[in-house]
């Protein structure tokens, strides 16, 4: 039966199905199908799955770590940002432009070979001045730059970069709270801290979990800069199978792959979670 020849009813409902139907997510489910296919019964795919997918978890690690500091950080410097403390506010708003202002690539440079370096001269300046003091001051003075591990350095790189995006999320998360509620707060004899910690940021976090939810996936992507470094995340490690063998096609539509499969994921998560999320917010 067509759908024309269905009472009005049912044929709105199936013409509001149809219209629905997320084609983009159909089209990307063939094609990771189809990838699945090829890697199942391809020996030469097969074979560059299981060398690339050994970075999958320093890829999930690096992020995971990652963000989670930026999200402390941002968090400390969004509430700097909204601080009536001048002095607090200028440095906080100096640290998010400079951060910003920087592409990630280069701030993953400029921390890797500039800042970790300086970051262990001073550890050894500091060990040797209180090398006097005992054991534990010696073992300062003996860190060498070397010892400091790549994957370290881009984590920290992450974790600066990112927090200054997200600490513009925080920002305007506690900005979006009605200053009626911060009033009737205070009004009750509640702190500043209080009113902050109790009425503020429980609901300024929930209604930016959809866009910390979107860094994430873009930090989920951004890590694959960690493999300048030689970092061995999917990107390094397809990067070394490919010069190895000379099959960067087939190399390539295998990292692309794992990373569509992950963000995809993830992007869907992130939809379902913004459906959900104004039944809940005031």
């Amino acid at each position: 039966m067509s759908a024309s020849s269905l009472p009005a009813p049912k044929r709105q409902a199936a013409y509001t199905f149809f219209e629905r139907i997320p084609y983009w997510l159909l089209a990307a489910l063939f094609l990771g199908v189809l990838m699945v296919w090829r890697i199942t019964t391809n020996d030469s795919y097969a074979t560059i799955f299981a060398a690339v997918a050994k970075g999958i978890g320093v890829t999930v690690y690096v992020t995971i770590v990652a963000y989670a500091g930026a999200l402390v950080l941002g968090l400390f410097v969004g509430l700097a940002r909204v601080s009536k403390n001048r002095v607090v506010y200028e440095i906080a708003t100096f640290y998010v432009e400079i951060i910003r202002g920087v592409p990630m690539l280069v701030l993953l440079l400029y921390i890797a070979f500039v800042l970790a370096p300086a970051l262990v001269y001073a550890i050894n300046w500091l060990g040797m001045q209180l090398a006097g003091l005992g054991a534990s001051a010696q073992l300062l003075a003996e860190f060498r730059v070397r010892d400091f591990d790549y994957a370290s350095r881009a984590i920290i790189a992450l974790i600066i970069g990112y927090s200054a995006f997200l600490s513009e999320i925080f920002r305007a998360g506690i900005e979006s709270i009605e200053r009626g509620q911060v009033e009737a707060a205070q009004s009750l004899g509640m702190s500043r801290w209080q009113v902050l910690r109790l009425v503020v940021l429980p609901q300024a976090i929930r209604r930016v979990l959809p866009p910390l939810g979107n860094d994430f996936i873009a930090m989920l992507k951004d890590s694959s800069l960690v493999s300048v470094l030689g970092v061995p995340d999917i990107t390094q490690m397809g990067k070394v199978y490919a010069a190895s063998t000379f099959l960067y096609f087939e190399t390539y539509n295998i990292v692309a792959f794992l990373y569509l499969t992950m963000t995809i994921v993830l992007s869907l998560l992130v939809r379902w979670l913004e459906r959900k999320m104004p039944q809940h917010v005031r």
